[in-house]
């Protein structure tokens, strides 16, 4: 079995981590952490005693140990493996430390905020033999998979475009995506997703062959931006994501017979039912897909990482090409805004 804690009681991790945690006997539950003022930024008192309030919640509800420390709990000899959905730009410092500790790593994207600090913490796991898993769950939904097969079989023909699209409409202004301290901005939030799924669709040979981020006033981080991406087949992809746009979470197939959209391609929630809509000649079809829990499997996922030597190497060269991929982006951007 293996014991879990989680650093930071983070709305993710009590709304769909502990629910998903729960169906899964191979794991236990044993604690979550709330910061000390050293250990995020000299956080106020104030900040401090109502993590302390959350991380109760979390107790209550689901048992296990309160720690009053990210560090406690990391050195405890009660926890071998770590969940963090704290804000990107801490990850790195606390997912370095758990790998040092010798404790197996969940989590959420980015793994960090920087190609340099990615490189770093692979190399730390595989120089102690530890999983680090990045909790893109989307990939693990069936929907992805019913997508993947109707394109395989050819039911729309040869795949001339793929569209991807995600982004919601302007969030709180203390919500940790529009500050710059803590590794906000649209790029390392939704935009990871959509180079994700692209990445994904293209295979081993994607790359950015253009890119730009787009900002407004009164934010100093990118509040949306668009790409493209080809292979080496000359597939194509683009993309576009945003934190201050309508709604649209999605994925659309342009082929030579035919076109296929998909919704909710990245936030479809345990119970959810997607549907895919196909259209050939002047036939159009709705296809029900049966409901998932994308999160349970990446928590699965997860412990195959721990427990399996090639899955873990495979799970190092897939964070590894995200955080090359969105490393190229930023490059990109900064040669438009160069010329």
């Amino acid at each position: 079995m293996i014991r879990i804690g989680i650093i930071c009681p983070s709305e993710i991790a009590l709304r769909r981590f502990l629910p998903a945690l729960k169906q899964l006997s191979e794991y236990k539950f044993s604690g979550v952490a709330f910061a000390q003022k050293d250990e995020w930024d000299g956080s106020t008192d104030d900040i401090i005693n109502k993590e302390k309030e959350k991380a109760e919640i979390f107790i209550n509800q689901y048992g296990g140990e309160l720690f009053n420390s990210y560090s406690k709990m990391i050195e405890s000899d009660k926890i071998d493996a770590v969940y963090l959905p704290l804000p990107p730009s801490i990850h790195f410092k606390w997912a370095k430390y758990a790998l040092q500790t010798g404790k197996h790593i969940l989590v959420e994207k980015p793994a960090s905020t920087s190609l340099k600090d990615t490189i770093e913490l692979i190399a730390l796991a595989k120089q102690n033999s530890l999983a680090i898993h990045e909790n893109y769950m989307f990939i693990f939904h069936d929907q992805l998979k019913a997508i993947e097969e109707i394109l395989q079989n050819g039911e729309i023909g040869d795949n001339r475009l793929f569209r991807i699209s995600f982004g919601f409409p302007l969030r709180s202004a203390n919500d940790f995506r529009y500050n710059k301290v803590l590794g906000g901005g649209a790029l390392l939030d939704c935009g990871g997703y959509t180079i994700k799924y692209a990445s994904m669709l293209l295979g081993k040979t994607a790359k950015i062959v253009c890119a730009n981020s787009n900002y407004i006033d009164n934010f100093d981080i990118d509040i949306s931006g668009t790409a493209t991406l080809v292979n080496k087949f000359g597939n194509t992809v683009q993309l576009a994501f945003g934190m201050d746009n309508f709604y649209k979470c999605d994925l659309e197939v342009w082929g030579n017979m035919g076109y296929l959209s998909s919704g909710r391609v990245f936030t479809a929630p345990e119970g959810f039912v997607p549907e895919i809509l196909i259209k050939v000649g002047n036939n159009t079809e709705t296809r029900k897909l049966p409901a998932d829990d994308a999160f349970k499997k990446s928590i699965q996922w997860f412990k195959k990482c721990i427990e399996n030597e090639s899955i873990r190497k495979e799970s190092y060269a897939e964070i590894l090409t995200q955080a090359k991929l969105v490393d190229d982006f930023i490059i990109k951007t900064k040669n438009i805004s160069n010329e």
